[in-house]
């Protein structure tokens, strides 16, 4: 007996659309593949573990040169590349003992070991680059597949779906590459896994591009703050010579009140925050305007940032309250600069004295008016920041949705 469509979506099932067929990972266009990844690539290594005699141990910590042949792992990834700014080096003795785990210029590499999940691009004109036991790399069949879709394709959620199903049957937080070769992956022809990687490449630029704008912005930050919260530098129409005074002249310090997690959930009316920001919401709270929190106890203990309006701070904070004549943004700059952590007494769980702190010394503008003008420039560098930090967010929850609507075909970029 055959059914109608309608009859179909009645029941409740799935129709196909016309160009898309169904397969064990779900509906792909018709002209597509779903392939394991050993039978796409040429090579795929992580280092051998031969005897000494043959090389290939991991290498000692007196190995490691500050230059020769790059030594790279999962750490040395970033914004989807590998970065050599912070890795280590072999000399070309040593790294010439290596018959695996050795890349090369357009090879693709997964983070398989602890740190599992992230990938990168290996994008270099070193004629060889080690591969530490963190790491696989994958060097694609030309005829079959595009490092740069590899790339993409890796990250997708299919591919996500079984390395963590992988990682559940075992003791042990990693992939091994015997398991990563049986994986699968969806395959268009070359031309569209062209196109699809062109466009996340584009997207991954635009990334990139935030992410130096925002160290830099970052950057100059931390140089106007040395800049103004020092004296060296003067706003137009101020004058006096700044004063250094205990940090008692400025404020008081007490910590927050007790609550305990059945307290606290994510729909109250309150912030309550702790030790290191934001904990969750609550129903009453402890202070009402501007205030300074510095964590108290543990090992972020002389954390600093500023919290404005009604919320519960927790045993966990000191709240710094500003004398009349002081302005509290101002004074949790400066605070936040002072590294107060250096200063926590050593007991079972680190913690600060809260008299010892008010006995540090800082340096001064002699008015309000001056500290509340750098404090104004200092906010609008924080909101320019932040209005960066939310862009960044948004374009890759964008780069997200594209990847899941171009890597499984539901959105084409060459005629099927």
């Amino acid at each position: 007996m055959s059914l109608s469509n309608s009859q179909f979506s009645t029941l409740n099932f799935p129709l196909i659309p016309p160009g898309y067929k169904q397969t064990e990972v779900g509906v792909i266009p018709e002209d597509w593949v779903v392939a394991k990844i050993g039978d796409l690539i040429e090579n795929q290594f992580i280092f051998g573990h031969l005897d000494g005699n043959h090389g290939e141990l991991y290498p000692r910590s007196h190995e490691f040169k500050s230059y020769g042949v790059p030594y790279v792992g999962a750490n040395d990834f970033e914004a989807g590349n590998v970065t050599f700014t912070r890795c280590k080096f072999l000399s070309d003795e040593r790294a010439s003992q290596f018959r695996k785990g050795v890349a090369r210029d357009g090879d693709v590499l997964f983070a398989h070991n602890a740190t599992v999940g992230p990938v990168a691009l290996l994008k270099t004109a070193y004629p060889v680059v080690i591969i530490s036991t963190t790491a696989t790399y994958f060097r694609c069949n030309p005829a079959k597949l595009r490092n740069l879709y590899l790339k993409g394709a890796l990250q997708a959620q299919h591919f996500v779906r079984q390395y963590q199903a992988v990682m559940a049957q075992s003791t042990r937080f990693q992939v091994p590459i015997t398991a990563q070769r049986k994986l699968s992956l969806v395959i268009p022809p070359l031309p569209e896994q062209q196109a699809i990687a062109t466009a996340l490449s584009d997207v991954d630029a635009l990334l990139a591009g935030l992410d130096q704008l925002i160290t830099k912005k970052r950057d100059l930050k931390q140089a106007v703050m040395q800049q103004l919260l020092t004296g060296q530098t003067r706003l137009p129409g101020f004058c006096g010579d700044w004063e250094v005074k205990s940090l008692s002249k400025f404020c008081s310090m007490k910590s927050g009140a007790g609550i305990t997690s059945a307290n606290i959930d994510q729909f109250s009316k309150y912030p309550c925050y702790g030790g290191n920001g934001l904990r969750g919401y609550t129903t009453s709270f402890t202070h009402d305007g501007g205030y300074a929190l510095v964590g108290r106890q543990g090992a972020l203990c002389g954390n600093v940032y500023g919290a404005e309006g009604q919320f519960f701070a927790s045993e966990h904070a000191i709240v710094v309250t500003a004398s009349a004549d002081v302005d509290i943004r101002w004074l949790t700059s400066v605070l936040g600069r002072m590294n107060l952590n250096q200063y926590s007494e050593s007991s079972a769980q680190p913690g600060l004295s809260v008299s010892k702190i008010l006995k540090l010394e800082i340096i001064a503008p002699p008015k309000k008016s001056e500290q509340t003008a750098i404090a104004q420039i200092l906010t609008d560098m924080d909101a320019e920041l932040s209005g960066l930090e939310q862009r960044r967010d948004k374009t890759h929850a964008l780069k997200q949705a594209m990847m899941q609507e171009l890597l499984t075909g539901r959105t084409r970029l060459v005629n099927g």
